[in-house]
């Protein structure tokens, strides 16, 4: 046993003799700390428990998400840490809990409701391209799923926000927190054809925007205008699931998810400035997979 390793073992000795002299817990209570702090000792891999910082918690928490535990485990491990890091500070082992800007994951949260690909498909194809309006509505749908965006978010672009040659885009996201986020090939060229053929089509002669996505009065876009458009093309396309404007970021995510990307990449994506808010992506996809198995297997 390395001596960081055999330091982190002695301070999980000495906080679990502090909590049962402070605060008279139960065995079991005691042997859940022991256990949480204990499993996090070893996933460290012989790094000592004083030199975690909060991005060393996050990929544990990841980790733990991919592991398939669930959030009230996940919070009941960060509640341990919280204590065992603050029990640190107090006796001067540390300066700094790196526990104190992480949240916890939210117990009881309702999931939200999920398009399959099939669906989003039928959705994202509803517009009549053969003129402006459908051009714009097609690129802003693309856009929307393949960059899992916040209709604000989509609304407020601006034509330099786009890099066509990178096939990116620039977000400014809540908070004032700018993001570059991939475009994908099918939303870039929706998106250059909308610019080629449609865009201008909306500006009257001698006007002038600098926002991507035009009404028909050549202004921005609005939130409830679009979010009026997604509701006809659902209906058009036979899409009856109960939509909401989140529905293609919700989506992006899950879609993201089932095809094997990791928590903090789409954590990144969608500009998510918790972890434990991306989490609940791994309860849909975990839902969705019970009622498939429920669904075709034969002793479901």
């Amino acid at each position: 046993m390395d001596s960081e390793h055999k330091e982190s073992l002695i301070l999980i000795d000495n906080f679990i003799d502090n909590i049962w002299l402070e605060k008279g817990l139960s065995k079991n209570t005691l042997s859940a700390y022991n256990q949480d702090l204990s499993n996090f000792t070893l996933w460290l891999k012989g790094s000592s428990l004083k030199n975690v910082d909060r991005i060393k918690l996050l990929d544990y928490l990841t980790y733990r998400f991919e592991q398939g535990y669930n959030s009230r485990s996940t919070a009941r491990t960060l509640s341990s840490l919280r204590s065992f890091y603050a029990f640190l500070v107090e006796k001067n082992f540390i300066t700094e809990n790196p526990t104190s800007k992480i949240d916890s994951p939210k117990l009881g949260s309702s999931l939200p409701k999920i398009l399959s690909e099939e669906d989003v498909n039928k959705l994202i194809n509803a517009p009549d391209t053969k003129n402006p309006i459908g051009l714009r509505d097609r690129a802003m749908l693309e856009i929307l799923y393949a960059c899992g965006l916040r209709i604000s978010e989509l609304i407020t672009l601006n034509v330099l926000n786009l890099n066509s040659r990178q096939g990116l885009v620039s977000v400014m996201g809540k908070g004032e927190k700018e993001r570059l986020v991939p475009m994908g090939e099918e939303a870039l060229e929706r998106v250059s054809d909308y610019l080629a053929y449609g865009r201008n089509q909306f500006l009257k002669e001698n006007q002038s925007s600098s926002f991507l996505f035009l009404s028909k009065r050549g202004t921005q876009m609005t939130r409830q205008a679009f979010w009026y458009r997604i509701k006809q093309y659902a209906l058009k396309s036979g899409v009856d699931k109960s939509l909401s404007p989140h529905t293609l970021r919700h989506a992006f995510a899950t879609h993201l998810l089932n095809h094997g990307a990791d928590l903090r990449t789409i954590q990144l994506l969608l500009g998510h400035t918790s972890l434990s808010t991306t989490q609940i992506y791994t309860e849909v996809a975990r839902h969705r997979m019970k009622e498939l198995h429920q669904k075709h297997h034969p002793r479901g």
